[in-house]
């Protein structure tokens, strides 16, 4: 149980260090959560674990829309993609991260396993690379990715 706090105490003062503030807030309330489960409050890390990947599905999702919401994108710009190759790519690759994230949900709900080798590669990646802690479910989605092509040409 110590060992938990010990961690994530690790990873708040290395996001600290490395000014990721996105790390520090996350890891925050984790922590938070995991206090309050030692005062005899258990539901919220256990719902932020069974919940917290679609919540934060929702609010990206959200966030995305919103310059359509706004009109900075309208659906003439968004016709305008199709028309330059830099477009089409982006088209193309937002089809591949979402079919390969939603092999990643799956692979990280079934493969407990991974999950601790995908943690460590982003806190990697955000530590030293100045990357941004959406890697747990990119990382998922290049693992099923890679995963099933392994599997076809096997």
């Amino acid at each position: 149980m110590l060992s938990a706090y010990i961690t994530l105490g690790i990873v708040f003062v290395l996001s600290l260090i490395s000014h990721n503030m996105t790390v520090v807030y996350a890891t925050g309330i984790v922590l938070g959560l995991k206090v309050l489960e030692w005062i005899g409050w258990a539901a919220g890390l256990d719902t932020l674990g069974s919940h917290g990947l679609n919540w934060g599905i929702i609010i990206l999702t959200a966030a995305i829309l919103v310059p359509i919401a706004n009109g900075t994108v309208t659906f003439q710009t968004m016709i305008d993609s199709f028309k330059t190759p830099m477009g089409v790519i982006a088209v193309f690759a937002g089809i591949l991260a979402a079919v390969a994230g939603g092999g990643g949900v799956s692979l990280l709900k079934s493969s407990p396993e991974v999950v601790s080798a995908l943690i460590i590669g982003t806190m990697v990646g955000v530590f030293f690379f100045k990357g941004i802690a959406v890697g747990p479910l990119i990382a998922g989605g290049l693992t099923y990715f890679i995963l099933s092509l392994y599997a076809h040409f096997k």
